[in-house]
């Protein structure tokens, strides 16, 4: 009886030191969102740097037809989207000051090219990464990432990326995509690639599922060709669902960046290769 005692205990002990093991190989079970509500926050040392887009902010740096930025937290660093060529977005990384080797992980909003272009350029340089996709991406093209050595995590429903930061999971029906969330002290910070779901629909999700205010929407709001009444419409949404700042840029179309800057006013965050947003543009 003894021995059958001590046995047990030995096999719980185990099994104990088994469940505090890391393993790399993190699956969407492990690091989803549970019960639609997180308090956990990125703190007040964030920034988002606009890596590549179609409108410029900073002199000297290329523009070009898709999106890329770079949010720099206390511990972690992510690439959301890769432009559409990689040698513009290795260039005006290292123009600013940007070293593919410190980046920690990569999000793609979904496959259209001028958002997964860089890609493999940028994996040369640093294969090192976790690479966070929508799961209805081609096994082709996943395939492809993990022959770099990469580690790819197949995004459906919404997750936890790392401590503060959320993917929506995907959204749509004819291009899935999905978006980041991010939790500040002073509401969320929802970046969009190209928002084919809807931008709205995009941020009504982020609220439901974290259940705080949205202190800013950046990122592409799929608006170019869109008629004013429409523009006015989406704006409409916005004010309903209580958005702070707005950042149109990629996709926005520059009717749209007019109409949201004349109904945002200070509030309104002019995004360009080379911007740099930190807490302090959002008080």
């Amino acid at each position: 009886m003894e021995k059958i005692f001590t046995l047990v205990i030995l096999m719980v002990s185990i099994n104990n030191m088994l469940t505090l093991i890391p393993f790399k190989n993190v699956t969407e079970d492990k690091v989803k969102i549970s019960g639609g509500k997180s308090t956990l926050s990125v703190g007040s040392n964030i920034s988002i740097t606009v890596i590549y887009d179609n409108n410029q902010y900073k002199k000297g740096l290329e523009t070009d037809w898709g999106f890329s930025c770079l949010i720099k937290t206390n511990k972690e660093t992510i690439l959301f989207d890769t432009g559409g060529d990689g040698s513009i977005l290795l260039s005006n990384m290292k123009k600013q000051g940007i070293k593919p080797g410190e980046i920690d992980m990569v999000v793609l909003s979904h496959i259209h090219g001028d958002h997964v272009g860089g890609l493999s350029s940028f994996l040369k340089k640093n294969p090192d990464v976790i690479v966070y996709l929508p799961r209805s991406f081609p096994e082709s093209f996943k395939n492809r990432v993990r022959k770099y050595g990469a580690e790819v995590i197949e995004v459906k429903k919404p997750m936890e990326i790392c401590a503060g930061i959320y993917s929506t999971g995907e959204l749509g029906t004819w291009v899935k995509e999905q978006s980041l969330i991010i939790n500040t002290e002073k509401g969320l910070i929802v970046i969009t690639g190209c928002a084919h779901p809807g931008v709205v629909k995009i941020i009504n999700t982020a609220k439901e599922l974290l259940g705080k205010p949205v202190l800013l929407v950046l990122g592409g709001f799929h608006l170019v060709g869109r008629s004013k009444q429409e523009i006015d419409r989406i704006i409409h949404g916005f004010r309903n669902l209580g958005v702070h700042f707005v950042g149109p840029c990629h996709c926005s179309g520059d009717l749209a960046r007019e109409l949201f800057k004349k109904e945002y006013k200070k509030n309104f965050i002019n995004i360009g290769v080379g911007r740099v947003i930190t807490m302090d543009d959002l008080k």
